[in-house]
């Protein structure tokens, strides 16, 4: 029993030094942990967690078990000091693609437009339906809350029965009839 623990300890520490280099120059375990930040508590300890490269392809820091994955934003153009968000891993063809527009542009109106485009010839990818985006955005962690909206591509007003805008004061459906439509939870 005495030489698992040395064993046990090794393939730890083997696993720990080939994973892929953190973001930013933080420590892994930070890195992860800053991720994970826009998680549900009940899905938190089962959740992936990548590190978006600049080919908009990802690394897997920490796989996980269940269908969350989580990301770090922060290091994107037009984006707060503190940006995490979590969904569904089906969703990372769609955000891959986002990430390709953002960064060919030179504004958000220009990559509003690259969306807009993609939508008009059918090659926008959508997001799974019923998906929910967990996001936190903001100066630091204790000033960001979290926001969720969940994926509803194609949903339209009629088709969902909520509001095309948020003066009822509940959820609302917002890009109605487009891949990005979603409902806006209050």
């Amino acid at each position: 029993m005495k030489r698992f623990v040395p064993i046990a300890a090794f393939f730890t520490t083997t696993a720990l030094a080939s994973a892929p280099a953190p973001a930013n120059g933080q420590d892994l375990e930070a890195t992860i942990e800053r991720a994970l930040a826009a998680a549900p508590n009940r899905s938190r300890e089962d959740a992936s967690v990548v590190k978006w490269n600049a080919d908009h392809t990802y690394e897997t820091l920490k796989e996980g078990s269940n269908r969350m994955v989580c990301y770090d934003r922060s290091g994107e153009a037009r984006r707060q000091p503190f940006a995490v968000q979590c969904t569904s891993v089906a969703n990372l063809p769609r955000i891959a693609q986002s990430r390709r527009f953002d960064a060919e542009s030179e504004n958000r109106q220009e990559s509003q437009a690259k969306v807009a485009a993609a939508e008009a010839d059918g090659t926008r990818i959508p997001p799974e339906y019923g998906s929910v985006f967990y996001s936190m955005n903001g100066r630091d962690r204790e000033s960001s809350g979290v926001h969720k909206t969940i994926a509803v591509p194609g949903a339209t007003t009629e088709s969902t029965g909520l509001p095309g805008d948020s003066s009822a004061g509940g959820a609302w459906l917002m890009n109605s009839g487009t891949t990005t439509a979603h409902i806006m939870t209050p």
